[in-house]
This record gives structure tokens, C-alpha cells and sequence, in this order.
């Protein structure tokens, strides 16, 4: 499939994707005209791709990931692993921190609305 169908399938811009396979994310191979051509797979990769981005991970921790999907080498698979297990710990601290600004908020709400209400407060 040429790179507008896979962008339609996948939701994804054709832009983004020349910058996935500039990165190494995406393959494709190119007709004698220089269109890229993608297999069918690359849909199902495209949206795992998507996935790790919206959960914070950068194209290189994700470059690193993508070749334990298919792949029986155990040193690929390990250091996968190992980048996997940081990445979660990286989320969980981000996840604690945006936590601590929520309850910071809600105290900031609570004292504007008792305020908007008549009420004397100090922040």
C-alpha cells in the first residue's frame, strides 16, 4: 500500500510516518518511481507505534522496543526488557508527579470557589 492509504488506515500523517521510517519505526521498500510501498504488517505497527507515543515514550526508547516484537534473539529481547522496566518507572514517577499538581489544583479550586462564593480565604 502507498503511504496516503496506510495515513487513512492508520489515522497517522503521511508526514509522521516518513518520519517513522526516518527514525527506523516503519520500513518500506520504493517503486521505480520513488513512491514508498508498505506491507499490510505496517498497520498493526503503525498503531503500537501511536500507542507509544501517546504513553510518553520518545522515537529512540521506541526504536529500541519495536525489534523484541519479532524477534527470537535474547539479547534483543533482554535489553527490550530492560528499556521496558525503565520506561514504566520513568511513567510511574511522571504519573506521582502530575498527581501532586491535580490535589495542588483541587486545594486551589476549592479555595477560589469558597471565595467566588462570599467566603474569606487565604490560597
Amino acid at each position: 500500500m502507498r503511504i496516503g492509504e496506510l495515513a487513512r488506515k492508520t489515522g497517522v500523517s503521511a508526514r509522521s510516518l516518513r518520519y517513522y521510517e526516518q527514525q527506523g519505526l516503519v520500513h518500506s521498500t520504493r517503486s521505480a518511481g520513488g513512491q514508498r510501498h508498505y506491507l499490510a504488517t505496517e498497520v498493526e505497527r503503525v498503531e503500537l507505534i501511536r500507542r507509544l507515543f501517546a504513553a510518553g515514550l520518545h522515537s529512540k526508547v521506541i526504536a529500541r522496543l519495536l525489534p523484541c516484537v519479532h524477534s527470537d534473539d535474547a539479547a534483543v529481547i533482554e535489553d527490550a526488557f530492560t528499556t521496558m522496566v525503565s520506561e514504566r518507572d520513568r511513567l510511574t514517577a511522571d504519573i506521582a508527579r502530575l498527581a501532586d499538581a491535580r490535589a495542588a489544583l483541587d486545594v486551589l479550586i476549592e479555595a477560589n470557589t469558597r471565595y467566588r462564593q462570599g467566603e474569606s480565604v487565604s490560597c
